[in-house]
C-alpha cells in the first residue's frame, strides 16, 4: 500500500514531514524528487562521526539516499516500534529490540552479554557509551572474533613467549580488547622470515670461504666494511701519483684547502678532516697502520687492524697494495653471502633462538588459538551490532531531518547538522556558518547562493588547532566588514576560536542597505575626490618648495623667478575664482529654478515631491536588491562544501533577519546619553536649517497672501483672485461700446502747496 505523506512549506518549497515511526518505515516509498537533499559528506558537520561511518556502507566519505534508506529498514526492523526512533535517545531499553526474528533475538543476547561483562547483569537499558568501549567489553574475555590474539589467549609459556618474540619482531596488532596481539598474517610472515634466515645461516656453515676467521668473522667484517672506501681511495691516489708525479700536490689537497676551515674551532671527527685522504699519498706508497693517519680515521683503523689486519696479516703496521688486495679477497665470500641475506626481521632475536622457535613446532598451536578466536566472530559482530542500533536510535531521526528535510533549520528551534557555529562580528551574530577546507574552490561554488558571505580563518591558540569557515550576513548592512576584520567564533561545543575574515563574497544583504547605498556611495566619492585633491596640491607644494630650494642656488635667477611664478600665481587665482563664480552661479541658478517650481505647486504636492525625489535615486538600488535577495539560496553554499541539496532552499528577508542577530540592548534598560568626549557640535547647520525652513514657510505664506494681509499691505503680493481673467476679458468689450468723441486731455499738475 502506498504511504500517506504530510508536507509542510519552509524556504518556499515543500518538505517531508516525519512525524511518526511509520513514515520512518515507507521512506523508500517517499519519490526522492521531493528529498532535500540527495547526499551529503561524513566530515565537517556537526554529527557523531561513528554513527555516519556506520551508515557509509561504501566507505568513500558520503552518505547518499540508498544508503539512509538502508540504515532506516534496518533500524526499523530491529526495534519492535519504530516510533522509538522519534525519541532520539542514547538509551535503548533492552525491550525495544525486537527479539521475534533471528537476527533481534542475537542483538537481544548481545546486550545482556555486553552488560554482564561490564558488571551490569541485571541493567534493563544499555547506551552509547557502554557500547562503545570495547576495551571493556572485551576485557574478560579470551577469544573475541577479530582473529587478533595476545600472549594471554595461552596459558602455555612457550607459546606466549613465541607470540611475544613475532610482535617484538613484526610489532603487534590491537586486539578488540585494547591488548596487543598477532594475526594469522603476522604468524606467516614471522615463520617464513625465521625458515629464511636459518637457511641462510646454514649457507655459510657449509662454505668455510663464507666465514674466514670463524665465530670472529662478523664483527671483522664489520671493521673491514668501515674502512673499505677509504682504503680504496688511498690506494687508487698512491697509483695516480706513481703515474705522474706532479699530481701529488693536488691528490694531497692544496694549502688554500687548510685555510678554508683553519679558522674554526676543529674536532678530530669534523667532516672537513674526514674528506682528506686516509694518509700522505706517494707513488706507491704503503698505508701506515698507526703514525701518520689521518686523525679522523685513526678509531676505526685500529679496530680494522686489531679485527682483520692481526688475525690475517700477522699484526703488520704497514700494509701495501697487496696486502689489502689479499684481505679483500678474503671478504669476497664474506661479502657475496651478506648481500644474499633472507629473514632480517628476525635477526634480533639471533640463530640460536630462531632455530629453537622453529623446531619446537609452536606454529600449529599458535594458528589453532586464531582459528578459535575467528570462529566467534558471529557473536562479536553481533556485539557491533548492538552499539549500531543504540547509535541508530540515538541519531538517525536527527540525521533525516536534516537530509531528507531541512526541518532543523527552518524551524529554528536547534542548529541544523552542517552550521558549524556562531560568528560574532561587527556587532551581529551569524548563525548560518560552515567549516570550509578550501575558501578559493567553496566560493566559486558558493557565490551563485546571492548571499553575503565573509571567509575566516579561526584559530586556538592555546592548542593550536586551525579551521576555515564560511559565514553568511543576512541583516544588516555591509559599510564596516572587509577583510583583516578580526571577530569570535564560538563552535558547537561552546569553545571561541579567534576568526579573521580573509575573502569576502560580496552580494545585497538588505533592503535597508540599499535605501542608504546611493547615498553612501555619494559620500564616498565626495570624500575620495576631496582626498585626490588634497593630495595632489599637496604634492604641488611639494613640488614647488623643491623648485624653490633649487633656485636658491642661482641667486641671479631668483627675482625674475619670484615674478614669474607671481604672475602665474595671480592668473591661476583669477581662473580659480571665475571657475568658482561659475560653479557657484550654476549651482544657485539650479536651486532658484528648483525653488521656483516647488513655489508653483500647491502646497500637498510639495512633500510629494520630495519623497518622488528620494524614491527617484534609492528605487533603483532597492529594485535590484530585492531582486537578488528574493533568489538567495542555501543550495550553492551546502553544494561547495560536498551536499547534493536537491531543492531551492531559499533564504528570503524574514529567515535571513533571524539567521544574523543585530546588537540591541536588552529590555529595560537605561541610558545616559551624555558622552563627555562628543565633539562639539557647530551651531551653523541648525541656523542655516532653520533660514531655509524659514525662506520655505515665508514663500508659502507670501504666495496664499497672508503676508499681505499680515502687514496691511506693505509687504508681500495679495491673494490671488480666481475670476480675474473674467473681468480681463469684458474689459475690452466695454471699450468697444464707448461712444466716440474727443480724446480727453491729460491731467494737469498740481500745484506743491
Amino acid at each position: 500500500m502506498n504511504h500517506t505523506w504530510k508536507f509542510f512549506r519552509a524556504g518556499g518549497f515543500d518538505q517531508v514531514r516525519l512525524d511518526s515511526g511509520a513514515d520512518l518505515a515507507a521512506l523508500d516509498q517517499l519519490d526522492q524528487k521531493l528529498w532535500v537533499a540527495l547526499a551529503c559528506p561524513t566530515t565537517g558537520l556537526e554529527f557523531d562521526p561513528k554513527t555516519l561511518a556506520l551508515i557509509d556502507i561504501e566507505k568513500d566519505g558520503r552518505i547518499r539516499a540508498p544508503e539512509l534508506i538502508a540504515a532506516t529498514k534496518w533500524a526499523c526492523q530491529s526495534l519492535k516500534s519504530s516510533d522509538d526512533l522519534l525519541k532520539g535517545s542514547a538509551s535503548l531499553p533492552l525491550s525495544a529490540i525486537n527479539d521475534s526474528t533471528p537476527e533481534g533475538k542475537q542483538l537481544l543476547s548481545s546486550a545482556r552479554q555486553i552488560l554482564t561483562n561490564l558488571g551490569r547483569k541485571d541493567a534493563d537499558a544499555i547506551t552509547v557509551e557502554e557500547t562503545t568501549d570495547t576495551a571493556k567489553i572485551f576485557a574478560q574475555t579470551q577469544f573475541n572474533g577479530d582473529g587478533i590474539i595476545p600472549a594471554d589467549s595461552t596459558e602455555d609459556a612457550g607459546i606466549k613467549s613465541v607470540i611475544n618474540d613475532i610482535i617484538a619482531c613484526l610489532a603487534s596488532e590491537t586486539d578488540r580488547s585494547g591488548k596487543p596481539g598477532i594475526s594469522q598474517a603476522k604468524v606467516d610472515q614471522f615463520f617464513t622470515e625465521a625458515q629464511g634466515f636459518s637457511d641462510w645461516w646454514k649457507k655459510a656453515e657449509a662454505n668455510k670461504a663464507v666465514l674466514p676467521l670463524d665465530g670472529s668473522t662478523a664483527s671483522a667484517a664489520a671493521a673491514y666494511f668501515a674502512v673499505k672506501p677509504k682504503i680504496d681511495d688511498y690506494f687508487t691516489r698512491c697509483r695516480l701519483a706513481a703515474f705522474d708525479p706532479r699530481a701529488v700536490g693536488a691528490l694531497n689537497r692544496e694549502e688554500k684547502e687548510y685555510l678554508a676551515f683553519a679558522a674554526k674551532d676543529l674536532t678530530i671527527s669534523s667532516a672537513e678532516i674526514a674528506g682528506f685522504p686516509l694518509a700522505q699519498i706517494g707513488p706507491a706508497k704503503p698505508l701506515p697502520l698507526q703514525d701518520g693517519l689521518n686523525p679522523a680515521w685513526a678509531g676505526p683503523m685500529a679496530t680494522f687492524q686489531a679485527e682483520v689486519v692481526k688475525p690475517i696479516l700477522d699484526g703488520k703496521n704497514l700494509i701495501t697494495e697487496a696486502d689489502w688486495s689479499a684481505i679483500k679477497s678474503r671478504f669476497a665470500g664474506y661479502e657475496s653471502w651478506a648481500a644474499s641475506k633472507t629473514g632480517g626481521a628476525v635477526e634480533k632475536l639471533g640463530l640460536q633462538r630462531v632455530r629453537e622457535v622453529l623446531e619446537n613446532n609452536s606454529r600449529p598451536a599458535i594458528t589453532a588459538l586464531i582459528a578459535k578466536d575467528k570462529a566467534l566472530e558471529p557473536e562479536a559482530n553481533a556485539i557491533a551490532a548492538v552499539d549500531r542500533l543504540v547509535r541508530y536510535h540515538r541519531d538517525l531521526f536527527k540525521l533525516l531531518n536534516n537530509f531528507v528535510s531541512f526541518r532543523d533549520f527552518y524551524r529554528r528551534k536547534e542548529k541544523a547538522i552542517f552550521q558549524a557555529g556562531t560568528l560574532y562580528l561587527d556587532q551581529r551574530s551569524c548563525e548560518l556558518c560552515l567549516i570550509v577546507e578550501d575558501p578559493a574552490r567553496h566560493a566559486l561554488m558558493a557565490g551563485l547562493a546571492g548571499a553575503y558571505l565573509a571567509y575566516c580563518d579561526c584559530a586556538r591558540k592555546a592548542t593550536g588547532e586551525k579551521m576555515q569557515i564560511v559565514a553568511a550576513f543576512t541583516n544588516g548592512d555591509s559599510d564596516n566588514l572587509m577583510a583583516g576584520r578580526n571577530g569570535i567564533f564560538y563552535d558547537r561545543k561552546g569553545r571561541d576560536w579567534d576568526a579573521t575574515i580573509t575573502r569576502i563574497v560580496d552580494n545585497p544583504i538588505s533592503i535597508r542597505q540599499a535605501f542608504w547605498s546611493p547615498y553612501k556611495k555619494s559620500v564616498r566619492l565626495i570624500e575620495e575626490q576631496i582626498a585626490k585633491r588634497a593630495a595632489a596640491a599637496d604634492a604641488s607644494a611639494s613640488d614647488k618648495l623643491a623648485t624653490a630650494a633649487a633656485n636658491m642656488a642661482r641667486a641671479d635667477l631668483v627675482a625674475q623667478q619670484q615674478q614669474a611664478r607671481a604672475a602665474e600665481q595671480k592668473k591661476v587665482d583669477v581662473g580659480v575664482v571665475a571657475a568658482m563664480g561659475v560653479a557657484v552661479g550654476a549651482i544657485g541658478g539650479a536651486l532658484a529654478s528648483l525653488a521656483t517650481g516647488l513655489l508653483r505647486l500647491p502646497t500637498w504636492q510639495m512633500p510629494l515631491v520630495f519623497v518622488g525625489i528620494i524614491l527617484l535615486i534609492s528605487l533603483p538600488s532597492m529594485i535590484i536588491a530585492w531582486l537578488k535577495l528574493r533568489k538567495r539560496n542555501l543550495g550553492p553554499i551546502l553544494d561547495a562544501n560536498g551536499w547534493a541539496v536537491n531543492a531551492r532552499a531559499k533564504i528570503n528577508i524574514p529567515f535571513g533577519a533571524s539567521l544574523t542577530g543585530i546588537a540591541c540592548l536588552p529590555p529595560g534598560s537605561k541610558r545616559d546619553l551624555v558622552d563627555p568626549f562628543a565633539e562639539k557640535k557647530s551651531p551653523w547647520p541648525r541656523v542655516i536649517a532653520f533660514l531655509i525652513v524659514l525662506a520655505i514657510a515665508y514663500a508659502i505664506l507670501n504666495r496664499m497672501g497672508f503676508i499681505y494681509e499680515w502687514t496691511h499691505g506693505r509687504l508681500g503680493q495679495p491673494r490671488e483672485v480666481k475670476n480675474l481673467p473674467t473681468v480681463q476679458q469684458s474689459a475690452p468689450a466695454a471699450i468697444q461700446t464707448a461712444p466716440a468723441g474727443p480724446a480727453p486731455s491729460p491731467p494737469k499738475p498740481e500745484t506743491p502747496k
